[in-house]
C-alpha cells in the first residue's frame, strides 16, 4: 500500500511521552499542516501543534528526516507529544485530515523499510522476534539476528558461491564441444569448505527453543509430588494439589525464565494402567503425548519406570514414610524448598546446552528449511562431473540463499511476518 502512514510509535497512553510517525512523500505536508512551518534536518525543535481550525493541540518536539537515510527509507516526521490520551487522540485527528495522509496498518513501517532496502528479511526476522522478546536470552539472540550479523555471513557464502558458479561457467565457455574441460583443482576445496560452514550452522540450537522455551515435563504415577513440584518451580500456584489420587486430569503448561533462559514446565495426570473414569483416560494419553514431545522429563515414579534418558527425581523426601531412590539425580522436598536450588542449577545448565549461546544467532524453520536446501544443492554439486550440471545445483543453492535475504519471496508469506509487528512499528 503506497501513500504517506502514521501511527503513534511508542508505548499505550498515558505516557510521559508519545511519539507520533509519519513517514511518506507527504510527511513534509503533514509538518507544515500541524506546525505552519519547515524544519532543518535532523534537529529536534520545539513547535505548537494545531488542526485545521487552528486550535492549539500541544507543544511538541519535531523532528524531520527526509529519506532516503532513514528507517523506512522515505521521508519521516517524528512528534515528540505529551502521552495523555486526548492529547494522542487529537494529534492522530489531525493527521488523519491531512491530504494523503492514513493510519499505518501493522508492521507497515517495517515492511517499508524492507521494500525500500533499509533492511533484508533475516534482519526483520529478527526485530520481530526482539519485539516479542521476554527474556535475555531470547533478546541477545534476536539481537544478532536483527543487527544484521546473519545477512552479512549470508552475504558472504552468495559471493563466494558466486566465485564457484564463475568458475563452472568459464569452463563451459572455453570447453570443446566434443570435450569437457576439468573444473580448477581447487574448485572442490572451495565447495567443501562452503557446504561444511553451512552444514555447522544446521547443527546449531534452533530459534524455536528460544522461543518456546525448554520444554520440562513432570511425570510419574498418581500422588508422586509432580504439582507440588510443578508450583514450586514456576513460583506460582498454576496446578492444585490434593492428596486424592487424580487430582490432576489434563496437561498444564506454564512458561517461566530461570537465569535469562526461557522455560516451558509441563504437569501431566499421573500415569497408570487402571484408569476406569473416561475423562482421566484421556488425561493420562495426553500426559503420554505430552512425553514424547518434552526436552527432558523429570521422572517422579518408581526408579527406572520413566521414558529413556529421563532425569530420576526422588521427591517428597520430607514424608516420615518416604523410600528413597538409590540414584536419582535429584532428592527434594518441593514443600520444605530443600534440593530445589540444585534442580534449578541443573535445569539451567542442561538448558543451556540446547539454546544458542548468548548473542548467537539462531535459524527459525523457515531459514534452517532454506540453509538446509542449499547444503543439499551444494553436496549434490560436489558428487557431479558434468558441469553443466554443477551449475544447476550451485544456482539452486544460490536461490536459497536469496530467499534467506528477501530478494526472492512471497506476499503472503511477508503478509504473515509483517503481521506480527505492532502498529507503529
Amino acid at each position: 500500500m503506497a501513500g504517506t502512514i502514521f501511527a503513534l510509535s511508542s508505548g499505550a497512553p498515558p505516557a510521559a511521552i508519545a511519539v507520533m510517525r509519519v513517514s511518506g512523500p507527504d510527511a513534509a505536508l503533514a509538518l507544515t499542516a500541524l506546525s505552519g512551518r519547515s524544519l532543518p534536518p535532523r534537529r529536534a525543535i520545539t513547535v505548537g501543534l494545531r488542526d485545521a481550525d487552528g486550535i492549539l493541540l500541544d507543544r511538541a518536539l519535531a523532528l524531520w528526516l527526509p529519506g532516503p537515510s532513514t528507517a523506512t527509507g522515505e521521508d519521516t516526521l517524528e512528534l515528540h507529544c505529551h502521552g495523555g490520551r486526548a492529547v494522542i487522540a487529537a494529534v492522530e485527528a489531525a493527521l488523519e485530515q491531512v491530504p494523503g495522509l492514513r493510519r499505518a496498518a501493522p508492521g507497515e513501517f517495517t515492511r517499508r523499510a524492507f521494500a525500500n532496502g533499509r533492511i533484508d528479511l533475516a534482519e526483520a526476522e529478527g526485530l520481530a522476534d526482539l519485539l516479542s522478546a521476554e527474556t535475555e536470552l531470547q533478546r541477545q539472540a534476536a539481537m544478532a539476528m536483527a543487527g544484521g550479523g546473519f545477512s552479512r555471513q549470508v552475504a558472504d557464502w552468495r559471493a563466494r558461491l558466486l566465485t564457484l558458479s564463475a568458475m563452472v561457467e568459464a569452463v563451459l565457455d572455453f570447453a570443446d564441444e566434443d570435450d569437457v574441460a576439468e573444473l580448477p583443482t581447487d574448485f572442490m576445496v572451495r565447495l567443501d569448505r562452503l557446504a561444511t560452514e553451512i552444514a555447522i550452522w544446521l547443527r546449531r540450537p534452533r530459534a524455536e527453543a528460544l522461543r518456546e522455551g525448554f520444554r520440562v515435563v513432570l511425570a510419574g504415577p498418581p500422588n508422586a509430588g509432580k504439582s507440588t513440584l510443578f508450583n514450586a518451580l514456576v513460583e506460582s500456584e498454576a496446578a492444585i494439589t490434593a492428596p486424592i489420587a487424580g487430582t490432576t486430569r489434563d496437561v498444564l503448561t506454564h512458561p517461566v525464565a530461570l537465569a535469562g533462559i526461557p522455560f516451558r514446565f509441563v504437569d501431566t495426570a499421573g500415569l497408570h494402567e487402571a484408569a476406569a473414569d473416561p475423562v482421566e483416560a484421556i488425561g493420562i494419553e495426553r500426559a503420554r503425548v505430552a512425553l514424547g514431545q518434552a526436552d527432558l522429563v523429570l521422572w517422579l515414579g518408581d526408579e527406572g519406570e520413566g521414558p529413556e534418558r529421563a532425569w530420576e527425581i526422588d521427591p517428597q523426601i520430607d514424608r516420615i514414610d518416604h523410600r528413597g531412590k538409590t540414584a536419582p539425580r535429584h532428592s527434594l522436598s518441593a514443600r520444605t524448598g530443600e534440593g530445589l536450588g540444585a534442580l534449578r542449577e541443573d535445569l539451567v545448565a542442561t538448558a543451556r546446552l540446547a539454546m544458542p549461546r548468548p548473542g548467537e544467532a539462531a535459524l527459525s524453520a523457515r531459514q534452517h528449511r532454506l540453509m538446509s536446501e542449499a547444503g543439499e544443492a551444494l553436496a549434490a554439486a560436489g558428487a557431479l562431473r558434468d558441469p553443466l550440471l554443477v551449475a544447476e545445483s550451485l544456482r539452486l543453492a544460490r536461490v536459497a540463499f536469496d530467499a534467506l535475504l528477501g530478494r526472492t519471496t512471497t506476499e503472503d508469506m511477508l503478509d504473515a511476518l509483517f503481521g506480527r509487528f505492532c502498529i507503529g512499528k
